[in-house]
This record gives structure tokens, C-alpha cells and sequence, in this order.
């Protein structure tokens, strides 16, 4: 039989931090730049190997979604293309006119 809570009981959400595999890595970085690094990495209470592990799954990830910037916002919606617009013949024909000149 499953408990029943009561308002007055506390939930409790329990979450699993799972490393898959880890592998030993051997860099040669500038002394200053590591020094530097691990005081960074002190000061915000994570190791070198979590910074760089960071930072290499943040250039690696694919993402799907990209952030717009203001000036393109600002763009968007500003020119009317006709229904029948194929972008791919356009650029062809611009290459064309650009290098066949």
C-alpha cells in the first residue's frame, strides 16, 4: 500500500548524478594560464577537470536552437518575399551575375 501525505509531511525529491566512464587527460597548458585557473576554479568551489569538462561539452554540444541577436530581431519581418520566392535560385543567380561578369 502506498503512504499517504498528509499537508504537514515534507516531500523529499531524491536525483542521481551518474558518470558513465572517465578517462585520464594529459594537456600542456601555459603555467600562468593553469595557475590562474585553479584559483578561478577555487573560488567558485569546482575542480580544473570540471572547468574543462564544462567547457569542452559546451563547444562540442550540437544545438539545435541558437540565440538571435537584437540587430537581427529588429530585422526580422521587415521584407515581404513573394510565395513563390526559391532561395536557392536566387543565390544561384546572384553567384552567377557576380562571377560570370
Amino acid at each position: 500500500m502506498w503512504p499517504r501525505f498528509e499537508k504537514s509531511d515534507q516531500i523529499r525529491i531524491f536525483t542521481e548524478n551518474i558518470r558513465i566512464m572517465l578517462t585520464k587527460l594529459t594537456l600542456s597548458v601555459d603555467k600562468s594560464v593553469i595557475e590562474r585557473a585553479k584559483a578561478y576554479a577555487k573560488q567558485t568551489g569546482r575542480s580544473l577537470s570540471e572547468l574543462v569538462e564544462s567547457y569542452l561539452e559546451s563547444i562540442t554540444r550540437q544545438e539545435t536552437e541558437f540565440e538571435v541577436s537584437p540587430k537581427l530581431k529588429q530585422l526580422i519581418g521587415s521584407v515581404n518575399l513573394p510565395a513563390d520566392f526559391n532561395e536557392e535560385v536566387e543565390l544561384r543567380s546572384a553567384r552567377e551575375s557576380k562571377h560570370l561578369r
